[in-house]
């Protein structure tokens, strides 16, 4: 009997060597496919805050009305912006010195006599206020912003609302060439059934004609809340984003926030602060088997020699950085008192972050890519605003808290992003790296030219690619 049973238990036994892994299996993956659908995705708490001057005003409610703007000027203005000029003291620069130095004296002077006696202050503030402005009240300061809907909608096109966010040493002006291709791209060659935007650019407090905060502790999450608070305010439950420099910090909060309002993130500048083990083997490696690390012949060439671009090019382009981040008030007084100051400060960094061979040129090649028209509108916009000081404390603000700027990076960025990636760009973030914040790239494209102040330097190129990116989200 005993020996009778033994074929019928072999077999119960090799049915069990089946079946039991294969519901174990089939169990564990239950689990975890639960674990994984039920796992929230972790953001960055919302919170609120208060900028304005003195304590929080405890009952009254805060004014949300939206109200027109107008950038004016005045005699008085223009008069002691010339009399500053005119008393210009003049510092000789070292022979051959070219941008090596900072700012070559010899074109400031060039510029300042430009600026003293062919810029058209009030022509250019016509040019600014041929785009609708606006502020608004938010967590107790006012909001500058300006808002440009398409004048024409083709049949069955839809508008998305896009926000844009400037940097330092920037402005909402940086925008000025691409929003018509945005808001009308059909006048511009660029209808391929392509989407069409309304444009929201607002001015980061503290820049231009956004209010400064009052408060200490104004950082990009304070920041990327208020401008939540502004699109929520015109009526826009989900948006579009896009930024470079600061902009790519904030709007990156923004979508680490409240990501079911975001539809998109496309950047032009892409923070990654986090270092690790996997990062220095990939850094030891790409140089000579770049695939083996996941980077492309591209990447490659992007970024090596990696001390020469990633350290010593890095290390001689942020001195500015940090004056900014520990004590900004010092020389920003002087910069509030100087114009010719403030514009050497601002715009040498026009110079080399459009293009790092500027560096060799005794103009710095600023008008090769910019009109002296456009680069001083942008300073007087600082000037006339009395707003370089508290630009500047904005360093200051994120740094103190997260001195490598990689706090963040622990918040992944699930909303699907876009990456345009410019060659002359300060510094080159590969995909793979990217990824390991921003988890949902649909675009990463490496752009044939241009630098760090991309809207400014390349519209056609951005909107071309913000637009590519949008209609494949469109699709998904």
């Amino acid at each position: 009997q005993t020996i009778s049973c033994l074929p019928r238990s072999f077999e119960y036994s090799q049915k069990n060597a089946v079946l039991v892994p294969a519901a174990a299996l089939g169990l564990g993956g239950m689990l975890l496919y639960w674990l994984r659908s039920g796992r929230k995705i972790k953001t960055i708490d919302v919170g609120d805050g208060w900028w304005g001057s003195g304590e929080r005003p405890l009952q009254r409610k805060e004014d949300e009305s939206i109200r027109p703007f107008k950038i004016e000027t005045s005699d008085k203005e223009i008069e002691d912006l010339h009399r500053r000029l005119d008393h210009f003291r003049f510092t000789p620069h070292v022979e051959g010195a070219a941008f090596h130095y900072g700012f070559n004296s010899s074109y400031l002077r060039k510029v300042v006599a430009y600026w003293r006696n062919q810029f058209d202050w009030r022509k250019q503030v016509e040019v600014l206020n041929k785009y609708p402005h606006f502020h608004t009240t938010i967590e107790g300061i006012d909001i500058h912003f300006i808002h440009v809907k398409p004048s024409y909608v083709p049949h069955g096109r839809t508008v998305q609302p896009l926000l844009m966010v400037h940097g330092w040493p920037g402005s909402f002006y940086e925008f000025y060439k691409i929003i018509p291709l945005l808001t009308e791209p059909a006048r511009h060659g660029l209808n391929e059934g392509d989407v069409v935007f309304e444009v929201i650019c607002p001015s980061i407090p503290g820049y231009g004609f956004s209010e400064a905060p009052h408060q200490k502790g104004f950082d990009s999450i304070a920041t990327a809340r208020i401008f939540h608070k502004l699109m929520n305010r015109l009526g826009f439950k989900e948006y579009y984003l896009q930024g470079g420099d600061w902009g790519s910090r904030i709007t990156t909060n923004m979508a680490q926030m409240l990501p079911q309002s975001v539809k998109g993130l496309h950047l032009n500048l892409v923070f990654i602060g986090k270092q690790s083990l996997g990062r220095m083997i990939c850094v030891m490696l790409g140089a000579y088997v770049p695939w083996l690390v996941g980077l492309s012949r591209e990447d490659a060439r992007r970024s090596y020699p990696f001390m020469q671009k990633n350290v010593y090019d890095v290390l001689r382009e942020s001195g500015y950085l940090h004056i900014q981040a520990t004590k900004p008030d010092t020389a920003g007084c002087g910069l509030n008192d100087s114009p010719v100051g403030l514009a050497a400060y601002i715009l040498e960094k026009f110079s080399t972050w459009t293009d790092k061979s500027f560096l060799h040129k005794d103009d710095g090649g600023l008008e090769s890519k910019y009109s002296l028209d456009e680069l001083l509108t942008n300073v007087m916009i600082y000037w006339v605003t009395s707003s370089i000081v508290s630009s500047m404390r904005y360093y200051k603000e994120n740094f103190s808290k997260d001195p490598d700027l990689s706090a963040v990076s622990r918040y992944g960025v699930y909303v699907p992003t876009g990456i345009a990636a410019f060659p002359q760009e300060i510094v080159h973030t590969p995909r793979v790296w990217a990824k390991d914040v921003y988890k949902n790239i649909i675009t990463f494209s490496y752009m044939p030219r241009g630098g760090h102040f991309a809207a400014f330097e390349e519209p056609k190129l951005l909107a071309q690619d913000i637009m590519q990116f949008v209609r494949k989200v469109e699709k998904l």
